[in-house]
């Protein structure tokens, strides 16, 4: 998959194209997001983010957002969930969502690593807003720091991209965001 960032103008909206390699040309899609409850978002994800989280400092709560990525073999696909959760100091969270298929074979690590471009992929966007609004940011990776487990093969190389980033990085078992809400998406 290529990525490159195009502003088109839709009806007063700016989405962000993806081009996916279909045959010998290009066809583009929209990186969709949407609620838990499956409300799709209708804005480009950085003016959403941006609207909950000027929503959410309106009403006196204190947020921290974790930014996760999962992944599930299905027969000859492979269904990634990427998820931006906002957590409330002390009142509960929400979160919104991304899903992604490929045909593409994957070996564990490579699929990892692929978790974790799409999570820094999405922080790196987002990463001016955070800043403005002073929240805390979070990259987690579902990649168990126990080396009995195969995913840790990629726990390095995920940790130095997300730290040589200048994000804050978590994996397995406190990274929530990927081993428990993008796992939730994607099983």
């Amino acid at each position: 998959m290529y990525y490159l960032n195009v502003k088109v103008q839709f009806p007063e909206k700016y989405f962000r194209f993806h081009f996916q390699n279909i045959g010998n040309f290009k066809k583009p899609y929209f990186m969709l997001w949407r609620k838990f409850n499956g409300e799709p978002i209708e804005l480009p994800i950085k003016t959403a983010v941006e609207h909950a989280i000027a929503k959410e400092t309106e009403a006196g709560n204190k947020l921290k957002v974790c930014i996760g990525t999962d992944s599930q073999v299905k027969g000859k696909d492979t269904e990634f969930a990427t998820v931006i959760v906002f957590l409330r100091e002390g009142r509960g969270g929400f979160m919104f969502i991304h899903n992604e298929k490929t045909s593409q074979k994957y070996s564990i690590k490579e699929r990892m690593l692929v978790e974790v471009a799409k999570s820094i992929e999405i922080a790196y966007e987002l990463c001016d807003l955070f800043t403005k609004f002073d929240v805390d940011m979070e990259v987690h990776a579902d990649i168990n720091t126990n080396p009995h487990f195969r995913s840790n093969e990629a726990l390095r190389e995920a940790m130095g991209y997300i730290l040589g980033m200048g994000f804050a990085f978590k994996a397995k078992p406190e990274a929530f965001a990927s081993s428990c809400c993008a796992d939730k998406i994607v099983n």
